[in-house]
């Protein structure tokens, strides 16, 4: 893995995540639309990495298949890393996964990332669709390391899956006598101490997603360096934390867009369903004191604001976790006030283009 210094004036990379966030009154269509357009900007405006994430079964997130949505991707970008951030594993089976982000790796050589998470990225229902039943959580480590054996084909000796391979891949290349391709960068993602050590372990880069609750990511940061153990493709430790974002020039209307976010977490939390409502209906709904609790907490916890207030935000949060890439989780019911946070947030950082 190679780390490029920061661009800009920021101690930290910058990139974006996009959970395809398709509010009430959009369409499918038009959120895939926009999230091209998005990408477009992240990469004229400098910053490092695109990641999509998964989830099923929710009204405002679309991408069941974030690597579906990257595939798209290769082809309307020439240089930002693209990447899931992440696949849930315990949905997928490991071969197939290596299959699909070898295919990526070949669309778009050394601009691939693969962000692994147990999570189901949905609600129990539905993940036991996904999952038939088994406890996969369990198994996560063990799903881990078989997709690292097929991504870089490197099973031992004996090993059950020592002549299965995934293509494409180093297998088949060195069938077809061509040279070896790269690999993707494969991180783990995660909320907890498990996660954490796990990535340290495995002498992987590792991604800590603090937009989803009030998580200890100090703590977890800590465990990550303290367990690391240099690999072959990672000598030091690598991190990342999300954050929820929203920027504007009218910070008003950025808090405005951060409370429709907050909102979409509340509904889930009653069973409604991840709903991202109109800012004006957020408004106008009546919450009862613990619900207005809940929208506060998640309301605050988003870097928003101006620029100059959401990259406080950020400066405080690289100050407490040294990390090195915070990625702007963009949010908010509007797809023209993330793609504002985005310009914002580079033009306050100083980063290239325009």
């Amino acid at each position: 893995m190679t780390v490029p210094a920061p661009s800009g004036t920021a101690p930290f990379a910058l990139s974006v995540l996009d959970n395809a966030h398709t509010g009430v009154g959009q369409t499918a269509t038009e959120t895939f639309r926009e999230i091209t357009a998005l990408a477009q900007l992240a990469e004229r405006r400098g910053f490092r990495r695109f990641w999509m994430s998964e989830h099923h079964a929710m009204p405002a997130a679309a991408t069941s298949s974030p690597q579906m949505m990257l595939a798209r991707l290769t082809a309307e970008t020439e240089r930002i890393r693209l990447g899931a951030g992440g696949v849930m594993l315990p949905n997928h089976v490991p071969l197939l996964i290596a299959e699909q982000f070898g295919m990526l790796e070949a669309l778009a050589p050394g601009r691939i990332d693969l962000g692994l998470g147990r999570a189901p990225g949905t609600d129990p229902a539905t993940a036991a669709a996904l999952r038939r039943g088994r406890e996969a959580n369990d198994a996560f480590p063990e799903q881990v390391l078989e997709l690292l054996g097929f991504v870089e084909d490197d099973f031992p000796d004996g090993h059950p899956y020592r002549n299965v391979h995934a293509v494409p891949g180093p297998w088949q290349a060195d069938e077809n006598r061509v040279p070896r391709p790269g690999t993707p960068e494969t991180w783990v993602l995660g909320s907890s101490p498990f996660s954490a050590q796990l990535a340290g372990q495995l002498g992987r880069p590792y991604a800590f997603a603090l937009q989803f609750g009030d998580a200890d990511v100090v703590t977890a940061m800590r465990l990550y360096r303290e367990s690391f153990q240099p690999s072959a493709v990672l000598a030091e430790p690598y991190s990342l934390v999300s954050i929820g974002a929203v920027a504007h020039d009218d910070p008003a209307e950025a808090r405005r867009q951060a409370r429709t976010a907050a909102m979409a977490m509340l509904l889930m939390f009653t069973r409604k369903g991840y709903k991202l409502l109109p800012p004006e209906e957020v408004e106008a709904y009546s919450p009862t004191l613990q619900e207005q609790q809940i929208l506060d907490q998640y309301t605050q916890r988003s870097a928003h604001g101006t620029a100059a207030q959401a990259a406080e935000h950020l400066d405080k949060l690289h100050e407490l976790t040294d990390v090195d890439e915070i990625m702007l989780v963009t949010m908010g019911h509007s797809r023209a006030v993330q793609s504002r946070t985005v310009e914002l947030i580079a033009d306050h950082y100083g980063l290239p283009g325009a």
